[in-house]
């Protein structure tokens, strides 16, 4: 009788997972969601664009990806199946009404009622080819290949950085469930609300569009972290990239994580080297983030903090699907907010110790955490949202982007008065920045929208 009643329990946690853990509910199509906060004020990107969405800086989004190419039987690009190569290429996109401009976009998505949705599409890719000829089982590719590859790719991140201000390399990593073109829309969205500045790559990882894969991305999400890898360690040493941030969603953070343990393994013994590998690395960003507490730790007793400048952890009691992803494993996931119980002495000097080395920032409170079922935050919330992109785009410190820290155990958090805290920060620090400008710096175009960083705060 208890193995059946343990047989059924799992069989109903199991049928839980499928209906709430999913990324993404519809992996082919995009649609425009609300706007960050910071784009509510005015402050980010807010300089008239009328372009078409399909029109993107460099004819499209930069993708890398490991996906192994569809066959002729199949639709679309890339399926779910693993390839040992890393492809790298630009993607097309269009919007279902061609003459919709970013500008109509932003309008109607910063509407609360946000009535109208326009889905955003795939339409093309030209593959430039695989970077890497040297890993095991590549499928057919020779070292000139790669090297024609790695010079169009790098050719095509440096125009980007070239029309750009701030030399900064994004790079965005998905969670699981989803199909090639989901990071390369997600991406296009985020670059869009980051005014375009520097070069924005989707790193679209084998995932696949089922349900029931969830067991079986886990593995790819380990096992193909190399690949993410050998990104940063291109972009850091083939193009002109100052700083490297990366973004890495749900599943997806669990091969950030695994990457950034990678890096600490490999630069032990030389972490004050300037061109250790990672030396290029800002900010890394693990939203919603599906990662076991406890294999977290075991990445920071292997040095993932040196990694790079700064880690930033989003977390959330409101994650409906981070709770049954524990249920279903066992254990606690990073992304599900740790009470006050739950912290531990270390963690909590940890936090509290290396404020300018990692933030963990409790989002149970901020607007529209809990839609659907509270895990796709980093864009349905106005908040959470404005709060990555202005990290992103100023590198500037959570008290300066209106977050609260609890001195007790430096958790960070949204006070209720958020919007007031970070319009009035704004105002001033957008005027102070504008306003430093001379012959050999002169203002940026756009300046009462979007300055220039002015420093290289974490």
């Amino acid at each position: 009788m208890t193995a059946s009643r343990n047989v059924l329990s799992l069989g109903v946690v199991l049928a839980m997972l499928l209906v709430v853990t999913g990324c993404a509910s519809d992996p082919l199509a995009l649609k425009i969601v609300g706007a960050p906060e910071a784009l509510n004020h005015g402050k980010l990107n807010a300089s008239i664009d009328a372009q078409p969405i399909s029109e993107l800086p460099g004819g499209g989004m930069l993708y890398a990806t490991d996906r192994a190419p569809v066959v002729a039987s199949e639709s679309g690009f890339y399926g779910g199946g693993r390839s040992q190569a890393l492809r790298v290429g630009l993607a097309k996109l269009e919007v279902g009404d061609s003459d919709l401009t970013w500008e109509k976009a932003r309008e109607i998505s910063i509407l609360k009622n946000k009535a109208a949705h326009y889905p955003l599409r795939v339409t093309g890719v030209e593959e430039f080819g695989a970077l890497d000829p040297s890993a095991p089982l590549t499928e057919d590719t020779t070292s000139n290949e790669a090297g024609v590859a790695r010079a169009r790719f790098a050719k095509a991140i440096n125009d980007r950085l070239d029309q750009s201000p701030q030399k900064d390399v994004f790079i965005y990593v998905h969670g699981y469930k989803v199909v090639f073109e989901n990071p390369v829309l997600v991406s296009s969205e985020l670059w869009h609300f980051l005014g375009y500045e520097g070069a924005f790559i989707a790193f679209s990882w084998p995932s696949t569009p089922r349900s029931t894969a969830y067991f079986g991305d886990i593995d790819a999400t380990a096992g193909m972290a190399r690949n993410l890898r050998e990104l940063i360690e291109f972009v850091e040493t083939s193009t002109n990239a100052e700083r490297i941030h990366i973004l890495g969603y749900s599943a997806g953070t669990r091969m950030v994580a695994r990457a950034m343990e990678q890096i600490a393994l490999i630069n032990r013994g030389r972490e004050t080297d300037p061109k250790r590998l990672g030396h290029k690395l800002e900010n890394v960003m693990l939203v919603s983030s599906d990662i076991d507490r406890d294999v977290f730790a075991a990445y920071l007793a292997d040095g993932i903090l040196g990694s790079q400048r700064h880690l930033v952890i989003y977390g959330s009691q409101r994650d409906s699907a981070l709770q049954v992803s524990s249920a279903v494993t066992g254990h606690k996931r990073l992304g599900s907010m740790m009470t006050s119980s739950e912290l531990t002495p270390a963690f909590r000097r940890l936090l509290i110790d290396n404020r300018d080395r990692i933030s963990y920032i409790n989002v149970s409170n901020a607007e529209d955490i809990a839609l659907d079922n509270g895990h796709g935050y980093f864009r349905s919330s106005p908040w959470v949202s404005g709060d990555i992109l202005m990290k992103l785009a100023y590198r500037l410190p959570p008290e300066e982007r209106g977050l609260v820290r609890d001195p007790a155990t430096g958790i960070l958090s949204f006070p209720p008065d958020y919007l007031q805290r970070m319009a009035a920060i704004q105002s001033v620090a957008f005027a102070a920045q504008c306003s430093n400008h001379s012959a050999t710096r002169p203002k940026a175009p756009g300046c009462d929208a979007k300055p220039l960083p002015s420093s290289s705060k974490n």
